[in-house]
């Protein structure tokens, strides 16, 4: 019994932990749950869960292959897919009574926006060099056009170190303005309108995990290209 109050004091306790921490251990344990569950029962005829994670899996894959390519895309789904089953997993927990989502915590979007931020630019230096700078200089490279390389490179600059911070913002804002506002749709109408809800929270938690996957994708493509 004892120990029993101690595990749920670490992981709903504020003054133990903050919410948005335990909340995001407890999405962690959850997806490394049915990972185990899906290898426990892998079979060449998928059905249950494992048909169900091959669909979610194939379709991140099929998004990675349209906007990076085949190579890239193989290279890169590990960490597309963690970012999007986490999001997605962690968007949802806010639709249950009594949990929180880590997503509507900016500490939880920013732990995850830096690490892409940074794999952009390593992946981008390791893949083309010094001619990487490339991509910050516009169009024309030559010495007559060197004002507008100039300007291209500030404006370039500050878009890269702006990304981070709208993948964070963009994903707090939304979460956040998702569970006030079905908080005060229920309290307008309790009885009447609880599926619709339902139906909008999860529609929401959907979409901004998408979005987050689709801009990560286009980011990391966005490095390994070549410049034109």
């Amino acid at each position: 019994m004892h120990e029993e109050k101690l595990i749920m004091d670490i992981f709903f306790s504020e003054k133990v932990m903050p919410h948005f921490v335990s909340f995001s251990l407890l999405t962690s344990v959850i997806l490394i749950i049915v990972a185990l569950l899906v290898r426990s029962s892998l079979s060449l005829i998928p059905k249950g869960i494992q048909n169900f994670m091959e669909t979610v899996l194939d379709a991140i894959m099929n998004l990675c292959e349209d906007n990076i390519g085949h190579h890239w895309a193989e290279a890169f789904f590990p960490l597309i897919a963690t970012v999007a089953l986490f999001i997605t997993v962690s968007n949802f927990m806010g639709l249950i009574p009594g949990f929180m989502a880590p997503t509507g915590n900016i500490n939880t979007n920013a732990a995850m926006a830096l690490p892409i931020f940074f794999a952009t630019h390593i992946y981008g230096i390791r893949v083309h060099g010094f001619s990487y700078l490339n991509h910050f200089l516009g169009p024309i490279r030559n010495i007559y056009a060197l004002p507008l390389m100039i300007l291209m490179f500030v404006i370039e600059f500050i878009g890269h170190l702006v990304r981070p911070v709208t993948l964070t913002v963009r994903l707090f804002g939304n979460m956040v303005a998702k569970h006030y506002l079905l908080g005060v749709l229920l309290m307008l109408a309790p009885i009447v309108l609880p599926v619709s809800i339902l139906i909008l929270g999860v529609l929401v938690s959907v979409i901004q995990a998408f979005v987050f996957t689709l801009l990560t994708t286009l980011y990391l493509a966005g490095a390994v290209e070549e410049a034109h």
